[in-house]
């Protein structure tokens, strides 16, 4: 009955395992362990009802399989566990050829009789193979404990109920087979599967209440493994205990053991000495940029207890950043050539123009000297203005600092005018609400001082630029020889068109002799648009 009641426990656990256990290795890892506890119970069941020596034999095969899966079944899972990094992989594999020559050797027995020295139906004797098999099942599992001790003593100085539930289910079978084994403990059944059903009540409270296999740190180790990103551990000591895929795929961290070492790669490829308490830095390995940063984990006393590096390979951010100065650029220059085409170009082609026309004068028998000095004054107003916009926008090439003000802007198309003289009254304070309309302020300005140039005679241009609490101000007078009508072409259709997107107004005015006026009035409230 008791057998029963332990079978029923441990089909029990597995049940509940197939059914709320997350699908990866520790969960399959722990299904095989209870499996083979399983059969242990199965083969103890078998015994009591079996005659022959064949059905005994048969029996006690079934009972050595489950024997010899479990102690490096629990060792694996242990290790699966506490996921130790890669140390895992330097030993593991010697855990399936012990179940795979315990196995071979129960199954020969009737060639050596070195497991069973003797065997006849209920009666038999261990041989010396049986005892260093029982020696290799207790170093496995007393090495799955204090894996799983280690792992919380040194990383968070106390152990989950959960590992502790998980550790009493692999000692109390383990010392209750030791009793047996030494004599203390004598029974017509082994005791120690029996006590294995009291273990699968401790794994169904493992399972049900505290959440094992079902974990959040096992859902977050899986992601962490996949991610597109390195993620290395160092314990306390300075040793790596984890390295995720990406990580070690990674050619030059793939060796690495220690943080020393790591540090000292990172210093071989930046070139530079790298500090141990470092936070983020950037290293560039042939073609591809990394980015790491570091970061330490504290236990509830606030010791430091790890250390973890994240790496992040950020080329294609730095190729977006190239082809976005490319573009820039590109459009910088695009820029520059429509500004060359729209302003100089016109220029230039007008002083062509009257230059033939003062040719064609000059080849007259009787030339018009008054149309002639007409023509060169506006050739003079021409280059002049010409100069003045080609100044404008070299001085945008170089730099467009002077952009962050509307101030700063006014002050530069001054800065490139030559032969007239030019003075700037601020009034008011600029700030942050003027931002907005920056480069159309200094188009306006420039166009506006360039129209002076070329057609006012002008010696002295004045400009107002007042900062109101609801509005910016500007004026611009020159003391040219103004004149009687105003016809709005190119120049004053572009000013009056880019004010007019922003809001604003602006006013043209002039008196034969007495010079031209511009007053642009552009409202703060187009910023909150």
């Amino acid at each position: 009955m008791l057998l029963i009641l332990g079978l029923c426990g441990m089909l029990g656990s597995v049940t509940w395992i197939l059914r709320r256990g997350n699908k990866n290795r520790l969960t399959r890892l722990f299904l095989f362990c209870q499996s083979s506890i399983v059969l242990w119970l199965i083969s103890e069941l078998l015994i009591l009802f079996s005659y022959t020596k064949q059905q005994f034999w048969i029996s006690y095969i079934i009972g050595n399989i489950g024997i010899s899966c479990f102690g490096p079944l629990w060792l694996w899972l242990s290790q699966e566990y506490t996921y130790n990094g890669q140390k895992k992989m330097k030993f593991l594999w010697i855990l399936p050829l012990i179940t795979i020559s315990s196995i071979c050797v129960v199954l020969t027995n009737p060639m050596h009789h070195l497991y069973y020295a003797a065997f006849v139906e209920r009666r038999f004797t261990y041989g010396p193979l049986f005892y260093v098999y029982q020696v290799i099942y207790y170093i496995c599992i007393i090495a799955g404990i204090t894996i799983i001790c280690l792992k919380h003593t040194r990383n968070s100085s106390q152990i989950s109920k959960q590992s502790v539930l998980l550790i009493l289910s692999a000692a109390i079978p383990l010392g209750i087979n030791t009793l047996s084994l030494t004599g203390v403990f004598h029974s017509n059944v082994t005791l120690t599967p029996l006590f294995f059903g009291l273990s699968s009540l401790l794994i169904i409270i493992a399972l049900g209440r505290y959440g094992l296999l079902n974990i959040n740190s096992i859902a977050i180790r899986d992601t962490i493994n996949n991610i597109n990103s390195g993620v290395i551990i160092f314990d306390n000591s300075g040793m790596a205990t984890y390295k995720n895929k990406y990580a070690d795929s990674l050619p030059f961290f793939k060796d690495i053991s220690s943080i020393n070492g790591f540090l000292d790669t990172v210093s071989e490829i930046s070139g530079n000495a790298t500090a141990p308490d470092f936070k983020s830095l950037e290293i560039k390995c042939g073609d591809e940029y990394y980015n790491l940063k570091q970061a330490h984990c504290d236990n509830k006393n606030g010791n430091k207890v790890a250390s973890v590096i994240t790496i992040s390979n950020v080329t294609e951010y730095h190729e977006l950043v190239n082809a976005e100065k490319k573009l820039s650029l590109e459009q910088e220059r695009n820029r520059i050539a429509q500004e060359m085409h729209d302003s100089a170009g016109h220029t230039f082609t007008m002083i062509s123009s009257l230059a033939r026309l003062l040719k064609f004068e000059a080849d007259k028998t009787e030339p018009d000297n008054v149309k002639m000095l007409e023509n060169i004054s506006e050739i003079d107003g021409l280059s002049r203005s010409g100069v003045t916009q080609l100044r404008c926008t070299i001085n945008n090439l170089r730099d467009d600092e002077f952009m962050t003000s509307v101030t700063k802007a006014v002050q530069t198309v001054i800065t490139a005018v030559r032969g007239v003289e030019i003075e700037l009254c601020v009034q008011g304070e600029e700030d942050d609400r003027c931002s907005f309309c920056v480069r159309e302020m200094y188009d306006n300005c420039r166009e506006t001082i360039t129209n002076s140039l070329r057609y006012s005679e002008a010696s002295r241009i004045d400009i107002i630029l007042k900062f109101l609490d609801n509005r910016i101000e500007m004026y611009i007078l020159d003391n040219g020889k103004g004149c009687e009508t105003i016809s709005e072409h190119n120049g004053l259709r572009g000013i009056r068109e880019r004010t007019d997107k922003l809001g604003g107004t602006v006013k043209f005015s002039s008196i034969q002799g007495e010079g031209f006026n511009t007053i642009i009035k552009i409202p703060y409230k187009e910023v909150q648009i």
